[in-house]
């Protein structure tokens, strides 16, 4: 018998349905990350600029700002199955067409046409992969899922960065976008396996409520959400970009070039599977869990700057990471159970036209503070800006009337009345109709089953249960 601990750090994988997908969306993420090196590598070696490289990212990330609403309506309305199989045969297909334009020398607009159809079918695919993710684990079991979700992500990240690295020297980028698509053909499986009878279902709007301007009016109107989603866009934009900031202090005050680069990646990394597993050993992840994390985070910002060495930068930077994760998976957990489940697509779909502003905003921001001041001074200076908005945060959310008529007890569990208000009861179990059968029951389906046995666009993609998209 597992001990309480595992128990409760692992008890996603009670569901049948998650193991499958958890299963999967690992596959899809070291895929993914196979195509992101490759990616930027093929980019570069093209072109040979840094600048032309970002603008792949900025045309892969403008559709979700721009479509970001609409996709999530379609997510709420639409049928998940049916929109995941479509999406996710397309990223396989453009992942095909990138490994053609590798292996044919096309000029490098092809690889920017194919970034802003990635990030079409990504917006998409995203708030659809969390509408369906969500449903296969109980409510209870959400927080850990996606938690799960990001040690999965973070592990699938690190194999899929050290196998690229390998594979293209062998063989060059071409084969590593064929990889990728191969690895949807994992996710396609789970798809169809998926038990419907053992999902737990969400409620569906009414047809007047199913636009995406009723949805960004929901959201809107959601203040103490428009609060954590304002504290998001600071965090993410001058607390996460550490892609940046590593790069310049290693260049720069740390002197230790790429060598120093590559070990700062790979304590980020571990620092990230690290607070995945802490989060998943949460019984819940409440509203004071992510304002402590961001506090705690942000303070530590500041003092990364002040590091003389390579060494202390490291060990401030692994608890750093591992907030980070904490932070996202808590805010990701919150605004899904703190919303109405009708409304789930859109809310989460809101959530990644944040990150992905702010990821926009923030990597340049800090790229010019590097450049015009030091990269030290870049996080002293983030590091206080982030403080100051956790601390305003909090007090703002302290003081909200919205939130006074909560009581004590759910005041810093709850974003807002809402999560108290009564759910239907799939929210919590399947429909009796509808249950999966105890141990020692059987069904047809599992008769058939027996001898056979895994956010979002790699859109961060901890907002489904899981992160599968490659």
């Amino acid at each position: 018998m597992l001990p309480a601990s595992l128990t409760t750090t692992f008890r996603a994988f009670r569901h049948r349905n998650y193991r499958r997908w958890a299963t999967a969306d690992f596959v899809s993420v070291t895929g993914a990350w196979m195509q992101n090196l490759g990616l930027s590598w093929l980019v570069l070696t093209m072109t040979g600029s840094a600048g032309l490289l970002g603008l792949s990212f900025l045309f892969q990330a403008l559709p979700r700002v721009v479509l970001g609403s609409w996709a999530g309506a379609v997510a709420d309305r639409w049928p998940a199955r049916r929109v995941l199989f479509i999406t996710q045969t397309l990223h396989a297909v453009l992942a095909l067409v990138l490994a053609f334009i590798a292996w044919t020398h096309a000029p490098v607009a092809g690889i920017y046409a194919i970034a802003v159809l990635s990030g079409v079918v990504s917006v998409f695919d995203g708030p659809t992969l969390g509408r369906f993710g969500s449903q296969l684990v109980s409510r209870d079991d959400l927080g850990n899922a996606l938690s799960i979700g990001s040690v999965l992500s973070s592990g699938g990240r690190i194999l899929g960065m050290s196998l690229a690295g390998a594979v293209v020297s062998l063989t060059g980028e071409g084969w590593l976008f064929l990889i990728n698509a191969l690895s949807f053909a994992a996710v396609l499986y789970a798809i169809w396996r998926i038990r419907s009878e053992a999902m737990y279902p969400l409620a569906t709007s009414e047809p007047e409520n199913s636009g995406a301007l009723f949805g960004l009016r929901y959201v809107l109107g959601n203040k103490p959400m428009i609060a954590v989603f304002a504290l998001s866009f600071a965090l993410s934009s001058l607390g996460r970009n550490y892609q940046v900031t590593m790069a310049a202090m290693s260049e720069g005050p740390l002197g230790t070039g790429a060598a120093g680069y590559s070990v700062l990646s790979v304590v980020f990394a571990v620092g990230t599977i690290a607070g995945g597993f802490l989060a998943a050993s949460r019984r819940e992840l409440t509203l004071r869990i992510l304002l402590i994390m961001a506090l705690a985070t942000s303070v530590l910002q500041f003092f990364s700057g002040l590091a003389p060495t390579l060494l202390l930068f490291a060990v401030v930077l692994f608890p750093i990471a591992l907030g980070a994760v904490v932070i996202d998976t808590t805010l990701t957990t919150r605004i899904q159970l703190d919303s109405h489940e009708e409304m789930r697509g859109r809310v989460l779909s809101a959530k990644g036209m944040v990150t992905a502003s702010a990821g926009a905003f923030g990597g340049p921001v800090l790229g010019w503070l590097s450049e015009s001041f030091t990269p030290g001074h870049a996080l002293e200076l983030a590091g206080l800006v982030t403080t100051v908005a956790t601390v305003a945060a909090w007090i703002h959310l302290a003081r909200m009337p919205e939130r006074r008529s909560m009581s004590p007890e759910h005041r810093w569990i709850h974003l807002s009345p809402t999560a108290q208000l009564e759910t239907a009861p799939s929210a919590t179990e399947p429909p009796a109709e509808q249950r999966a059968p105890e141990h020692g029951e059987a069904t047809h389906l599992e008769e058939a089953e027996l001898g056979e046995h895994p956010r979002s666009t790699r859109s961060e993609r901890n907002e489904a249960v899981g992160s599968t998209t490659g």
